[in-house]
């Protein structure tokens, strides 16, 4: 049996995308007849929901997976300051390293999905010091996207020690995973990568998001990080604008670090009844959420660093059955149109209104939108065939060197 030892920031019991992620991944594996160790932090995200612990580290049994949490700072607040955030980032794969060290000759392969960039850490020191194979996980262009959205100035020595970082790392994995064609490209065209580089997509579990016939109710959803890479302002005011016509309500459920500010817009606006923040919701509730609404929202700002983005919660929509309106351009635009059940708006709350009103216009289209997307992501992104990509990676890597 191969051994296999996963390192994310993010498992459940956190909300987030990767979280559920890396658990179906991780799951489907050992399904798979892999023995899977996940190595993750104890619960902090979002940051500040999760009660602070000291505790060293606590190994757990999750369904079929060994799961051992690790000490790293938990920031106290939704949205921490840089030295908090850098902590949280920093400590936890430095922790994980180290466990790894000691544990690491009882794997066969060692996987780190990244983001943030330091997850690679631990898949570094142990290729220096073993002879465990290394899938290097990249999910998005996590430095571009921390200059773009101001949180990392260009140029400055943080960026470049980040580049220098994740160079050494491209330079000794032995294999990278990456979500889309473009991700990969751009990835290429900045790194020397001398290792094979193979799609992984985010993907999504077909069995678990699926449509439920309970009725339609007039609201759309966003199901997801209320993050600063999101134009939800610009979703909630075409929303304000609609409101004489379509009696809609916008649901936000979900949390994040732009949670805050985008409360206050609404109160501002005058839209406490029309803009719904359900929270971090649990996992089960999704599906039916998305299902009884009639439009899923994906709302990406309008970047360069953004563009080789396929967003998870955009495969859950059309799991569920239901179309989504995407803004952005680059691998959310391919989606929507080779899927058929997308649609993409200019990011503005007029464009965002007219894209919006002309599906609920045409409730037949919105119906046939919502069985393509079913039918596409259950023949191209479904998790358990992802997983069984990755099995097939790990046996042929482990094979050549035994």
């Amino acid at each position: 049996m191969k051994r296999v030892c996963i390192i994310s920031q993010h498992f459940p019991p956190e909300k987030s995308g990767n979280a559920s992620r890396i658990y179906d991944t991780a799951v489907h594996l050992a399904e798979l007849g892999i023995d899977v160790t996940v190595l993750a932090p104890h619960p902090t995200f979002p940051t500040g929901s999760f009660p602070r612990t000291w505790k060293r580290s606590e190994t757990q049994e999750v369904d079929g997976v060994r799961v051992v949490r690790l000490w790293t700072w938990q920031p106290g607040s939704g949205d921490p300051g840089f030295a908090s955030r850098m902590a949280y980032y920093l400590l936890f794969p430095l922790h994980a390293a180290l466990w790894l060290l000691s544990a690491g000759s009882r794997f066969d392969v060692v996987v780190t999905s990244a983001p943030p960039l330091f997850t690679g850490l631990p898949g570094y020191v142990l290729k220096r010091t073993s002879k465990v194979k290394w899938i290097l996980d990249i999910r998005d262009l996590w430095i571009d996207a921390s200059i773009s959205l101001g949180f990392l100035r260009e140029g400055s020595i943080f960026e470049k020690m980040s580049r220098r970082f994740e160079q050494m790392c491209l330079a000794r994995a032995d294999l990278v995973g990456v979500t889309t064609e473009e991700l990969g490209r751009r990835i290429s065209s900045r790194y020397k990568v001398t290792a094979p580089m193979d799609i992984m997509p985010n993907g999504v579990n077909t069995d678990f998001f699926r449509p439920a016939n309970n009725g339609k109710k007039r609201q759309i959803v966003y199901a997801g990080n209320v993050g600063h890479a999101q134009d939800l302002e610009k979703v909630a005011l075409a929303v304000k604008s609609m409101n004489g016509t379509y009696n809609l309500k916008f649901l936000i459920a979900g949390d994040g670090d732009t949670r805050e500010h985008l409360e206050r817009m609404v109160k501002a606006e005058n839209l406490t009844d029309t803009v719904i923040f359900t929270g971090t919701l649990p996992r089960g509730e999704i599906p039916q959420l998305l299902s009884e609404s009639l439009v899923g929202m994906a709302p990406l700002k309008q970047l360069k660093t953004l563009e080789y983005a396929a967003p998870t919660k955009a495969y859950e929509y059309m799991a569920c059955g239901i179309p989504f309106v995407g803004c952005g351009n680059g691998e959310i635009a391919h989606l929507a149109k080779e899927s058929g059940a997308g649609v993409i708006a200019e990011n503005t709350p007029e464009a965002i209104a007219a894209t919006l009103s002309a599906l609920l216009d045409d409730p037949g289209r919105m119906e046939e939108m919502g069985r393509r997307g079913r039918e596409y992501v259950a023949e191209h992104y479904d998790r358990r065939a992802v997983a069984l990509k990755l099995k097939q990676h790990i046996e042929r890597m482990t094979w050549t060197s035994a």
